[in-house]
């Protein structure tokens, strides 16, 4: 049981806590926790540190319940805009420097999901907060917050769920695996990879499985499995639509052609020492868009790979060289780390 003053005694004690004219200490803190069924937060707030809460809080619910009801599929859209411009932010700049707008921009999907109540509001919100998500948990793998990226991962999923979007969850899960791939687990980050194509089922489109397809070569490169790596390439080049177009209308996070995929093709082939892989990246160097800067950094990382690969190290060094500078420019811990591995091998 827990020793308490006496009534007389609380009775002046609540009078100063509720003036501020006195400190609410753990021991009592702890006592009006259990007694009145609040946070922390709910019972120490900056305002006022000992102001207990209205015993009617249902006002305040229905006024979070309407505002999300009024939510419109222009205030959708515009949230998807708001994404799409911290995707081209993050891709010319890094990641590092929108942690607290992506931030914010996660919180305010999140309480528009929280406080809708019906499926016609509540899927296109989740549709946004599932984009914005998996951007959110890509930028926090880059910058090596890699509990935030996963904890973000998961919302993504949750979201994609809530929305019944099976292509967003095969993407998140995905995305995810490169989660344990740079944790060290590529054997069970082949099993997640192949596991989100199952997820995204028969009705995912064309270049969403093509994507699937290499993010799979490239995570059995990791894992070691050369066949399966290669396997996996042949799949992603016969499901690839043919022409220039890499957005993916059904998928907005999706950029994938011909160009981008003998990028990726180079840089599994170098993962296992194939000689192939020199040929591809340099294809893919000659090509890349400018604005890409941290795909860029990745790509001449992957390039150093490849001539690591065949002992031509010189040649490794002068493109780790500008990997560095790219990757000082967006900040990325994620290709700093790599290019620190592959100087090691020199």
């Amino acid at each position: 049981m827990l020793p308490i003053a006496s009534t007389a005694s609380l009775r002046v004690y609540v009078s100063e806590w509720e003036n501020g004219r006195r400190t609410l200490s753990g021991h009592y803190a702890k006592i009006l926790r259990a007694l009145l069924g609040i946070t922390d937060d709910e019972l120490s707030s900056e305002a006022q540190p000992t102001a207990l809460p209205a015993a009617d809080g249902y006002d305040e619910l229905i006024e979070r319940i309407d505002e999300a009801r009024n939510v419109s599929l222009t205030l959708v859209n515009t949230f998807m805009d708001q994404t799409e411009l911290l995707r081209t932010i993050d891709r010319q700049m890094g990641a590092a420097s929108l942690v607290d707008q992506m931030t914010a921009h996660l919180t305010r999907l999140e309480d528009a999901l929280t406080f809708a109540v019906l499926p016609t509001t509540r899927r296109p919100v989740a549709l946004a907060l599932t984009g914005a998500a998996t951007l959110a948990a890509w930028q926090a793998l880059d910058v090596g917050a890699v509990q935030r990226a996963w904890r973000h991962y998961e919302l993504g999923k949750r979201a994609a769920q809530e929305a019944e979007e099976p292509m967003y969850l095969a993407h998140a899960t995905a995305e995810q695996a490169y989660v344990l791939c740079d944790a060290g687990r590529p054997e069970l980050a082949v099993q997640l990879v192949r596991d989100a194509q199952r997820l995204g089922g028969q009705g995912m489109s064309p270049r969403l499985r093509a994507w699937l397809y290499a993010a799979e070569a490239e995570i059995c490169a990791r894992a070691g499995l050369h066949d399966d790596c290669r396997r996996a390439l042949e799949l992603a080049m016969q499901h690839l639509p043919s022409g220039k177009e890499d957005r993916d209308p059904d998928m907005l996070s999706i950029f994938l052609n011909e160009r981008h995929l003998t990028r990726w093709r180079g840089n599994a082939l170098a993962l296992i020492g194939d000689a192939e892989a020199v040929d591809n990246l340099y294809a893919a160097l000659d090509t890349t868009d400018p604005t890409f800067i941290r795909a860029k950094a990745g790509l001449h990382c992957d390039v150093a790979q490849a001539h690591v690969s065949r002992g031509e190290y010189d040649e490794a060094q002068k493109h780790l060289r500008e990997a560095r500078l790219l990757a000082s420019r967006t900040r990325s811990v994620r290709h700093r780390r790599r290019i620190e591995q592959l100087t090691q091998r020199l």
